[in-house]
């Protein structure tokens, strides 16, 4: 089972580096096996950036391995250097556990928690390094890593011009503690990051072999940077970060991202990101090629990421607002769901009362002049709420108001203004 799972992670590619490839095989095949993925809580959600390690971890939990999570409560308040270029902003005491209360539910998401078997275990980081005072920290772990080696670091190495404080300095070897301390406490035996983690993985297999007099068995992987075929930053949108808590990212607008993924990026994506077999991938790679207008390979992307994330109801929603605004039929649409796929379109506020559609299509500036409005309503060019409004005596008032606050105006097939009542 180990080669297969190795194999498959390889052609999904997503094994970009990885300390005693054999020995880590070996390993594999000769026993199910614990290892761990940290996350440090810096925001009260993760961000889809985050995923890529923790389904790589939920793929060996598939395999009959076992998957510990760390949140880092006690690494989040120190701040990881790797791919910055200036020191991070201290958090609160209050702020990280607000934070990791979030991250724990996203989590449970994704891996399968059963008391029985292989089911993922959640750590906090703060519970053993709290522990530690200052002199056993230097005497106990500080004297292991000499500050050359430390300087060798990509991560320290980069930030030398622009400086770094002993805080962030100190980064790499508290979370090289965490690996020992799980290698002790929990048979953990391979630490899975992302591509940018390398040096305090690193670092923490050489705590672990100078804590140990006998033979350690422990490994590393790390998982490359996801990347997009024309050279722009994976995981952006035009309205920041593509987070997993619904209400930063609504499932709609997740599920969109997913679906406008580019012919060229979504069989990658597919393979990163899904657990849909190599034979339903390859299948969706054809379509790709040979019928790309269908966009089936982005279908299933948007169904099996949204699925994963926010559950089947909220696939439901996101595929029923996504129909409602490729057809015009807005009536199919809940309020909730009007307001949440048009929160992004131009909106005018304006008083709560009647008024004539003539005279809202010009105020709102929906319309240019009276004229403009007045052959935009005759012509069949104008709807309010998904309901085509050709009569010039038409009054816009508390029947259009949905929840008495707001109402959805479309001129043409696809220019949609939200007219916000105060």
């Amino acid at each position: 089972m180990a080669n297969e799972l190795l194999q498959d992670l390889e052609w999904r590619g997503l094994l970009y580096q990885q300390t005693d490839a054999e020995g880590m095989e070996k390993l594999l095949q000769q026993q199910s096996v614990s290892l761990y993925c940290g996350v440090d809580p810096t925001a009260d959600s993760m961000h889809i950036g985050h995923i890529v390690p923790l389904l790589t971890l939920r793929r060996f939990q598939k395999a009959g391995h076992r998957p510990i999570l760390l949140v880092g409560g006690a690494t989040g308040m120190i701040g990881d250097p790797s791919g910055r270029s200036e020191e991070r902003q201290l958090q609160t005491v209050e702020q990280i556990d607000k934070n990791v209360q979030g991250i724990r539910g996203q989590l449970e998401r994704i891996f399968d928690f059963a008391e029985d078997g292989n089911g993922a275990q959640l750590v906090n980081n703060r519970d053993w390094i709290g522990e530690i005072n200052t002199i056993e920290f230097l005497r106990d772990y500080g004297k292991l890593i000499n500050v050359n080696y430390m300087l060798a670091k990509d991560t320290i190495a980069s930030r030398l011009d622009t400086g770094i404080s002993f805080t962030e300095f100190a980064y790499t070897l508290i979370q090289g503690i965490d690996y020992n301390h799980l290698y002790n406490h929990y048979n953990c035996r391979i630490q899975v990051g992302g591509s940018d983690q390398w040096g305090n993985i690193t670092t923490g297999l050489e705590v672990i072999r100078k804590t140990h007099e006998e033979e350690t068995k422990a490994f590393g992987i790390t998982i490359p940077l996801v990347t997009k075929a024309d050279g722009t930053k994976f995981g952006k949108t035009a309205g920041g970060a593509v987070w997993l808590d619904s209400t930063k990212t609504s499932p709609y607008e997740f599920y969109q991202f997913w679906i406008n993924a580019a012919d060229a990026d979504v069989v990658k994506y597919l393979k990163i990101f899904t657990f849909l077999s190599r034979e339903e991938i390859e299948a969706l790679a054809v379509s790709v090629e040979e019928e790309p207008h269908l966009r089936k390979a982005q279908k299933a992307l948007a169904e099996e990421m949204t699925r994963l994330i926010h559950g089947q109801e909220a696939l439901e929603q996101a595929i029923r607002i996504t129909a409602a605004l490729f057809s015009g039929d807005l009536k199919a649409l809940s309020a909730d769901e009007m307001k949440d796929a048009f929160k992004d379109v131009p909106s005018i506020e304006m008083a709560k009362e009647d008024k004539n559609i003539v005279d809202l299509l010009v105020e709102a500036g929906i319309s240019s002049s009276k004229r403009q409005a007045r052959e935009d309503v005759t012509n069949g060019a104008i709807s309010v709420n998904g309901e085509k409004v050709t009569a010039l005596e038409y009054v816009v008032d508390a029947k259009d108001r949905l929840e008495d606050a707001f109402s959805i105006v479309r001129r043409g097939k696809k220019k949609y203004h939200m007219v916000k009542f105060l």
